[in-house]
């Protein structure tokens, strides 16, 4: 091997994961139990493993959606939900629930169908990976930052790593359920490693470079662009309104063709929420392409036609007359919101109901279902931080989700051009294509 360092001894299985994240652990596990002979290792470039799953979800990680048929699941991803049916119809957001209660860590379902731990932190998630990891033999490595990968000859990969330090401290772990285990993380200064089989799940590609090895193996990348982002606002009067929420309000960006519908955030930015997030989230080339910037129109009664706003108008000047317009909003809008409105279409703060003429009605009655908004940049999620693009997906083998260009290569979670909404979907590829990679690689 000349200067190599291998991880097993002659006639073991070895198996490299490199990326120590949802996918990547979900990955390594379900290949360590499937084949317990096999030496499995993750290899992770930062100090910490699963960094994303402890912040996600405001802390409280969003493991999956409560929508249990795979047919209906795909429908919630803007790219990829195609490929991501197979591997569903298999692994599906049913048996990541049995999957996590069986290790211990019960989950909950909100009313909008977001599945969390009983526990509402996600460390729970966190150390339940961890000492799964550690129960099934995987060996666990932080500060491993793989700068090149190359196929063998005669099969296998060669893997070069930087990194210095001794070996961490043992990681104790415990599940929800009070099992405990010991994982020991160690440093690899700058080495060669071999391996047989190598999985690649170094998350999204914010920047072409992030798929870098990929590309190295004869992989060709989407250009990647963000998706599920809030929009920049040019506004005189909406940053006064940060924190206020309307549910439901309509957004739509006629230059994109696009339309969604659900709850929406005022931030001190501009807007955020699931309608702009998930607008965002199916129309994220669309909007690269347009270099975000550009009309945003919002509807702010959806379920409210014209005629339903005239009578509630007339009912108010017989009801309220004497009361100022801005003091008597219209359900279920927000007072403050209601008064910005009233005031933005030119209805001056001190009109009573009994004075607003027709041509103030019809100004009110546009402002609430076409207010219109220049959107001039935008703002990552930092709960989601999801990327459109990656590995191009007819290039893989969704099957076992091993390459069709290089044999024994196989790819996990955000690295494929595969993204969801926000709510779970996001997290469930990456157990999904995880547990069918690991599956593979253990056979």
């Amino acid at each position: 091997m000349c200067g190599c360092v291998t991880l097993a001894a002659m006639g073991e299985r070895r198996i490299i994961v490199v990326g120590g994240g949802a996918a990547g652990f979900f990955a390594a596990i379900a290949c360590a139990e499937a084949a317990p002979g096999a030496d499995v290792t993750i290899l992770e470039r930062s100090a910490r493993f699963l960094g994303k799953v402890r912040i996600s979800g405001g802390g409280r990680c969003n493991v999956t959606h409560a929508c249990f048929d795979p047919r209906e699941f795909v429908t919630r991803y803007p790219r990829g939900g195609k490929a991501l049916l197979g591997p569903l119809l298999k692994f599906s957001a049913r048996d990541t629930v049995t999957w996590f209660e069986a290790r211990g860590v019960k989950l909950k379902t909100e009313t909008d169908g977001r599945m969390f731990p009983v526990t509402d932190s996600s460390q729970t998630v966190v150390d339940c990976l961890l000492h799964s990891a550690c129960v099934a033999g995987v060996k666990l490595r932080l500060e491993a930052s793989v700068k090149s990968v190359a196929q063998l000859p005669d099969g296998g990969f060669e893997i070069i790593v930087s990194g210095a330090g001794s070996p961490l401290p043992a990681v104790a772990t415990r599940t929800a359920g009070g099992a405990q285990g010991t994982a020991r993380p160690t440093r690899d200064g700058g080495a060669k490693l071999v391996c047989d089989r190598l999985l690649l799940a170094t998350g999204g590609c914010r920047a072409a470079v992030a798929g870098q090895l990929a590309v190295s193996l004869g992989h060709t990348l989407e250009p990647p662009v963000p998706s599920l982002f809030a929009f920049h606002i040019a506004s005189p009067w909406l940053p006064s309104l940060a924190g206020v929420s309307a549910d439901p309000v309509e957004v739509s960006v006629p230059a994109a063709k696009l339309r969604e519908r659900g709850p929406l955030l005022v931030t001190h930015e501009g807007l955020s929420g699931p309608a702009i997030l998930r607008l965002s989230a199916w129309g994220a080339r669309r909007l690269h392409d347009l270099n975000y910037r550009f009309p945003l129109l919002v509807n702010w009664l959806p379920e409210w036609n014209a005629e339903r706003i005239v009578r509630e108008f007339q009912a108010r000047r017989e009801t309220a007359g004497a009361r100022l317009v801005v003091n008597v909003p219209l359900v279920p809008l927000p007072a403050r919101l209601w008064e910005r409105l009233v005031l933005a279409s030119g209805v001056v703060r001190d009109t009573r109901w009994s004075a607003l003429n027709r041509s103030q009605a019809h100004a009110l009655a546009q402002q609430l279902v076409r207010t219109e908004f220049s959107v001039t940049g935008k703002s990552l999620n930092r709960d989601e931080f999801v990327t459109c693009g990656g590995v191009r997906l007819a290039e893989v083998d969704f099957k076992t989700t091993e390459s069709k260009v290089c044999p024994g290569l196989f790819f996990a979670g955000e690295l494929l051009d595969i993204d969801g909404l926000t709510g779970g979907f996001n997290f469930q590829s990456a157990w999904t294509t995880g547990w069918i990679a690991g599956q593979a690689m253990g056979r």
